[in-house]
């Protein structure tokens, strides 16, 4: 394709994207307010930590026909929050469907080889950063009463609607996003940057540098968020050393069978490259093994 024809195809791209994530916006605006059949609105959803029976005593006894409710302290306040939040919300439903927009744009230009590590990478990414939003909203609850508390009996608490949401998506945010940095050491270990040699010497340090973290990143600066956050990012970077340590054993006993470490300085090495097609098949591998290659001595080099 020319520079032209891949613009278009950007454009179109970007076009298609554009459109799911709008759709995905009215889904979600419409959501908040709605129940699906026994799925609860998002609103409830978002609402839920707060509203527990456990927070009475700190909130102020607020309620819309009886139920637990938030507070609105400017005009269209709610409207704002439900179009951020449903906005939000319709993206990260129909992300496979404006994803593989991207993903169609860039795969062209992939081997089939890096297309397969690609899918992992997204796909394991994705699992982790639900699973860390999962954890937040789960840890948000138990947040709350530490920092509702703070006041005792001298004070009663009333949230607005606006700050309460933020608060509970930037939790969200955090936790998924932090979770993805176990997945970041794990990519580096595979390009060759990091080994399980230097993780294993940085263990301590990066220990310590995940609870300093936790500690700034909490935005309820609460220890219990903090403490959460902190130890399940510890677990997830042992279990990305291991599976580094796993790969760099591999690799060591690849090299051995291959004779690289056997090498002399004047030696070359014994390997031929041949560019593979985008599928990923390489076309000299038959003649390579029918010619195995030959060690040269740089000095007989004419």
């Amino acid at each position: 394709m020319s520079l032209k024809e891949h613009l278009y195809e950007l454009r179109y791209r970007l076009g298609l994207a554009m459109l799911v994530i709008s759709l995905g916006a009215i889904f979600g605006f419409i959501w908040f307010q709605v129940r699906l059949g026994p799925i609860p609105s998002l609103g409830d959803i978002l609402t839920g930590p707060y509203c527990q029976p456990d927070l009475e005593k700190y909130r102020a006894k607020i309620t819309n026909n009886g139920e637990c409710a938030l507070l609105q302290t400017e005009p269209f306040e709610i409207f704002l929050v439900q179009l951020q939040v449903g906005a939000a919300a319709g993206a990260v439903l129909l992300s496979p469907l404006w994803l593989y927009q991207i993903w169609a744009f860039i795969t062209p230009g992939l081997y089939q080889k890096e297309r397969k590590f690609a899918r992992v990478f997204v796909g394991a990414g994705a699992l982790l950063f639900v699973a860390g939003a999962v954890l937040a909203y789960l840890v948000v609850p138990e947040g709350l009463k530490v920092l509702l508390g703070f006041g005792g009996d001298n004070w009663v608490t009333a949230l607005t609607g606006s700050k309460y949401i933020n608060f509970v998506i930037t939790m969200l945010f955090i936790f998924g996003v932090s979770f993805l940095l176990p997945l970041v050491v794990v990519m580096l270990n595979r390009a060759g940057v990091l080994s399980y040699e230097r993780l294993a010497k940085w263990r301590r340090g990066l220990m310590m540098g995940l609870f300093v973290f936790a500690a700034i990143a909490t935005p309820g600066t609460d220890p219990i968020s903090m403490v959460v956050l902190a130890l399940a990012l510890s677990v997830l970077f042992e279990m990305a050393i291991q599976i580094s340590r796993v790969h760099d054993k591999r690799k060591a006993k690849l090299r051995v069978a291959e004779g690289w470490d056997a090498l002399d300085d004047d030696e070359a090495a014994p390997f031929n490259y041949v560019a593979s097609d985008a599928e990923g098949n390489d076309p000299g591998e038959k003649a390579i093994a029918a010619d195995p290659p030959k060690r040269v001595n740089y000095d007989d080099a004419t």
